[in-house]
C-alpha cells in the first residue's frame, strides 16, 4: 500500500522530461516545479489496435465487453465503472462491476436487459413508463476470472434494479459496496427511493437480494473505502459543495446494523474551503487537523446532508470520487479541485490513538497535459496511485496516471476511444490490473513487468 516510507524506482526531476513518460511535452518551469515529473514505466507504445497505448512490456486483453452473452443468459450491459477484485482461491478472482445507468438509458441497452424482470431487483419500471415491470438497468454484474487460463468462467448480473451505480469500494470481509449516484424518488419512472448503498458478495453466484443500507446515508453517492483496524467506512459525493462522511457501524463488518453518519470538519477552521477555487486555503503538503461532526437523519428526503453538515461546520471538497485505502492513510480524488479546477488529490490519516486526525492536500493539478479530473483510483504494486481521467474536454484522450509517494506523476496507460477509463483494481496476487472503458463496455485485463515496493 501506498506510504512516503516506500521509494519510488526511476523518479526523474522536471529537467529530464524529454525522456519521461510525458515524452516531450512543452512544459513550463513554474508547472514542473508545482508538479514534480517521474518516469514511471517509461514512454508509451501505441496500440496497434487504437485501444488503449501502455509502456513497453504490457499488454492487454478484452475479457469482456458490451453485448457479450452471459451464464445467465443476459447480455453485458453498458457504462461500466466502479469495480472491485476479490480472491477466490490461487488461480481464481471475482470482478464485481458497477454498471452506471440511469433509467433513461434502457432503449440502448441488450434487448436481455430490456426485458430483463427478476424478482430480486430492487425497483422497476413504474406503471405507464413504457418498460412497466423491468428492472431498472443499474446495478452491478459479476466475472469470475481465471488468472492462469485468462478465461472469464462465470458472468452474470449480481445486483438489479437500481440507479447509476457509480464507484463504491471492497471490504474486508469479501463483499463490494455498490453506491448510487442518484437521489431519484417515485416521479412516474422509478418506483422507490435511491440514492443509497448496496452490499454485494464477491462469494454470490447469482443475483442478490438488495438491501439499502439506509443508515450510511442518501446521497449523491460515489466511492467508499474501509479502515480495516476499525471498521469505519469513509464516502464521498460527487458535487461541487461535497463534504467526506464517515459511517461508524455499530457493528463492524455487519453494516446492516446501522451506526453513525458523520462529516469531516477541520479543527478551528468552520467551513473551511478546500477546493481552491477562489481564496485558495490549501497549499500542497500542507497538514490540517480534522475531526467530525454527526449529522441527523441520514435518508435525507430533501437531499440535504451535505447542507445540514455545512451548517455544522463541515469541510466542502470539489466533486469528490474515487478513494482507495492505503498504507493505514485514504486518498481520495475531487476532480475539478484546485485553482485551475484540473482535479486534486486528498490524503487523510485516521488517528488511533486519541490524536486528531489528519487531513493533506496530496496533489493538485496545475496542467491538464499531465492530470485531468481523476475519478477512480487504486494502487499499484510498488506503492504508487493509479488514477483514472474522467474528462470531456478540449482533449479527447483519457489516461491513467501514476502518481508516486513522493507526488510525482507519469502516464502509466493513454485510452483512444472517446469515453473514460474507470474501475481499476489489482488482482490480490499484485500480477494484473483490471481497468473499464466506459461505454461502449470493455473489460481489460493488463500484465507487464510491474515495479514492487
Amino acid at each position: 500500500m501506498i506510504s512516503r516510507r516506500q521509494f519510488m524506482l526511476g523518479s526523474l526531476a522536471f529537467g529530464g522530461l524529454a525522456s519521461s513518460a510525458f515524452g516531450k511535452s512543452q512544459l513550463s518551469k513554474a508547472v514542473a516545479s508545482a508538479m514534480p515529473i517521474s518516469r514511471g514505466y517509461g514512454n508509451l507504445v501505441k496500440d496497434k489496435n487504437s485501444l488503449l497505448d501502455l509502456p513497453e512490456g504490457f499488454s492487454y486483453r478484452v475479457i469482456s465487453q458490451f453485448g457479450d452473452a452471459m451464464s445467465d443468459g443476459l447480455n453485458v450491459p453498458d457504462r461500466a465503472d466502479g469495480m472491485g477484485c476479490f480472491g477466490l482461491d490461487e488461480q481464481r478472482v471475482a470482478l464485481i462491476r458497477n454498471h452506471e445507468l440511469h433509467p433513461t438509458h434502457i432503449e440502448n441497452q441488450p434487448q436481455s436487459i430490456q426485458q430483463h424482470s427478476p424478482a430480486l431487483a430492487y425497483d422497476s419500471y413504474s406503471k405507464g413508463s413504457g418498460f412497466e415491470g423491468v428492472a431498472l438497468p443499474g446495478g452491478t454484474s459479476t466475472l469470475v476470472y481465471n488468472l492462469s487460463t485468462h478465461k472469464v468462467e462465470r458472468e452474470f448480473i449480481s445486483l438489479s434494479g437500481t440507479v447509476r451505480n457509480c464507484s463504491g469500494g471492497i471490504t474486508p470481509w469479501g463483499t463490494w459496496l455498490t453506491c448510487e449516484e442518484s437521489v431519484d424518488k417515485p416521479n412516474g419512472v422509478v418506483s422507490k427511493d435511491h440514492g443509497y448503498i448496496f452490499e454485494v458478495p464477491a462469494s454470490a453466484i447469482a443475483m442478490t437480494q438488495p438491501e439499502p443500507l439506509k443508515a450510511m446515508g442518501r446521497f449523491n453517492h460515489e466511492a467508499a473505502s474501509i479502515d480495516p483496524r476499525t471498521g469505519m467506512v469513509y464516502l464521498t459525493e460527487d458535487r461541487g459543495d461535497s463534504v467526506l462522511y464517515r459511517f461508524v457501524p455499530n457493528t463492524p463488518a455487519k453494516l446492516a446494523d446501522g451506526g453513525k453518519l458523520q462529516a469531516l470538519k477541520v479543527v478551528d477552521r468552520p467551513q473551511f474551503d478546500s477546493r481552491n477555487w477562489n481564496n485558495p486555503s490549501m497549499e500542497t503538503g500542507q497538514w490540517f487537523d480534522i475531526d467530525w461532526v454527526d449529522l441527523d437523519n441520514p435518508e435525507s428526503p430533501e437531499d440535504d446532508l451535505r447542507i445540514q453538515a455545512y451548517e455544522k461546520g463541515a469541510a466542502l471538497f470539489a466533486r469528490g470520487e474515487g478513494m482507495h485505502w492505503g498504507d493505514e492513510e485514504l486518498y481520495f480524488c475531487c476532480t475539478n479541485g484546485g485553482e485551475k479546477q484540473l482535479g486534486q488529490v486528498m490524503r487523510v490519516v485516521p488517528s488511533l490513538d486519541g490524536s486528531a486526525d489528519k487531513l493533506q492536500l496530496f496533489l493538485q493539478s496545475e496542467d491538464k497535459n499531465l492530470y485531468n479530473f481523476g475519478d477512480n483510483l487504486t494502487v499499484c504494486p510498488s506503492g504508487h496511485l493509479l488514477v483514472c481521467e474522467d474528462q470531456y474536454t478540449d482533449i479527447v484522450d483519457n489516461h491513467l496516471r501514476g502518481i508516486t509517494p513522493e507526488g510525482e506523476v507519469y502516464n502509466f496507460a493513454k485510452l483512444h476511444a472517446q469515453t473514460e477509463l474507470a474501475g481499476a483494481c489489482f488482482s490480490p496476487d499484485g500480477s494484473t490490473l483490471f481497468v473499464n472503458v466506459y461505454s461502449p463496455t470493455k473489460t481489460l485485463a493488463i500484465t507487464g513487468p510491474w515495479l514492487s515496493s
